[in-house]
């Protein structure tokens, strides 16, 4: 059993072994984390190169060597070498020195896996199936997307500025319930997916209002 967890990876060291695609692709998501990073590997795609150079991430053209994620201290490692020999090797040493790893060719020993996401803004949904489906996960993330545009980021922001109105009226938890059953009716939700932001909010306001809550 996994246990969903948003991790904030600001700041954080992170190691990714191997320089091709599968590498390239989990730096950038870790960059965008604001990871920092470190490759391993003696060749690398001309992506990751393009990004050392840039500064934004750091490259050692070696192979891996037993005692690197030791002296690097990552929080995660990504196993994404094309020699699952090397794979196995820097696995146990990340597990010796108790940190995640990650490995997609060897989920039985892999301690976290990163699922398919859609961010918009602060919103975020993530959609895993333990590993026995990247596609069925793919197609979900897809229908969420399409579900929740990025209008719904919008009025996001729009509901944090209404609910630190409602914060400083009277009536406590009861009062902030009520705010949330009145925001998220179904009609409102519609508004929102079809880009009508001001009418949502109005909406919102006067179902509040008519609640007996003054916003």
């Amino acid at each position: 059993m996994l246990y969903p967890l948003n991790l904030s990876l600001t700041g954080k060291n992170c190691v990714i072994i191997g320089g091709g695609k599968v590498a390239e692709r989990k730096a950038k998501t870790l960059l965008e984390a604001d990871a920092l990073v470190t490759v391993i590997a003696p060749e690398v795609t001309r992506e990751i190169e393009s990004l050392a150079a840039k500064h934004k991430l750091k490259i050692k053209k070696t192979g891996y060597q037993c005692g690197m994620i030791k002296s690097l201290r990552p929080l995660l490692v990504f196993c994404a070498a094309s020699d699952d020999s090397v794979n196995l090797s820097a696995i146990k040493e990340a597990k010796r020195c108790g940190v995640l790893v990650n490995a997609a060719t060897r989920p039985d020993l892999t301690d976290f896996q990163v699922p398919a996401k859609v961010i918009s803004g602060d919103l975020l949904f993530t959609v895993s199936t333990n590993g026995k489906s990247p596609a069925v996960a793919k197609l979900i993330r897809q229908q969420l997307e399409a579900e929740y545009p990025p209008a719904f980021a919008d009025f996001l922001e729009r509901m944090s500025r209404l609910r630190q109105e409602i914060k400083v009226k009277p009536g406590g938890s009861a009062t902030h319930q009520e705010f949330w059953r009145q925001a998220l009716k179904p009609a409102v939700i519609d508004l929102v997916r079809a880009g009508h932001l001001e009418q949502a909010e109005y909406e919102v306001r006067n179902g509040i209002i008519d609640a007996g809550v003054e916003s």
